[in-house]
């Protein structure tokens, strides 16, 4: 299901320009310091296609919401899916958004700084720090107010999942669950296990515990009703001292 990206007019990307690339109903939006528009509808074409043959050999691929095994030598991304579905006991459409945008993004990393975003999961590769916003649902009383610092310098996947917030599936009730890693795929799969733990506020913190002791994992922040906890991420103070 197609939402509007309303969270795009709030981003800001500095000297990188801002190139806009669709296929079917994947939709990113790529910050470049080079004109990447059509090496990236080649890369999303490429993503689309391994998924969607994947699917068509198996249709399982595509709604199992447990892990699948993976056979042989899979295509990318599709490998990274099923290896993020494995290593989070969700099934591979978990990782799906993730695991294009890593794919997107790391074809167009070689030539210099990128963002790439897939739905508001995120891969990112640039030096520096990357504030990112979160955005947690108007309801929320953190709403998006939350900014933290993310090392992009290697590539990094910031990745999303929410129980109250856009289209996706998620068993818990969590306004937002946010992973960072290395891998995007594996970001994805992570917020996506880590939100249908969270059932009321006073779940957080063992989710965001449930990351900690993940190796693949760099830092979780996780928010349900007034309540957030958050590990291994640094959240500038905001000017004047609060939201």
């Amino acid at each position: 299901m197609y939402t509007t990206r309303f969270y795009r007019k709030w981003t800001r990307t500095g000297a990188l320009r801002r190139f806009r690339v669709r296929n079917g109903s994947s939709d990113l939006e790529i910050a470049a310091g080079f004109d990447c528009t059509e090496t990236a509808c080649r890369l999303l074409r490429r993503a689309r296609r391994a998924v969607e043959d994947r699917i068509g050999r198996d249709p399982h691929f595509g709604t199992s919401l447990a892990p699948l095994p993976v056979l042989g030598d899979e295509p990318e991304p599709v490998a990274s899916m099923l290896r993020a579905g494995r290593d989070w006991d969700v099934g591979p459409m978990a990782a799906v958004a993730g695991a294009i945008a890593g794919f997107v993004g790391r074809g167009l990393a070689s030539r210099g700084p990128v963002i790439v975003e897939n739905g508001g999961d995120i891969y990112a590769r640039g030096p520096g720090e990357l504030v990112v916003r979160l955005y947690a649902g108007e309801e929320s009383p953190f709403g998006r107010c939350v900014e933290f610092c993310v090392d992009a310098s290697d590539g990094v996947g910031i990745c999303t999942s929410s129980g109250r917030v856009g289209p996706s599936l998620s068993l818990g009730l969590a306004d937002a669950v946010t992973v960072v890693a290395d891998s995007p795929a594996a970001a994805d799969a992570a917020a996506t296990a880590i939100a249908n733990r969270v059932a009321s506020s006073a779940d957080v913190e063992g989710a965001v515990g449930a990351a900690a002791a993940a190796d693949s994992v760099r830092g979780a922040l996780a928010c349900c009703g007034g309540r957030m906890a958050v590990w291994g991420l640094r959240l500038p103070v905001p000017e004047g001292g609060g939201c």
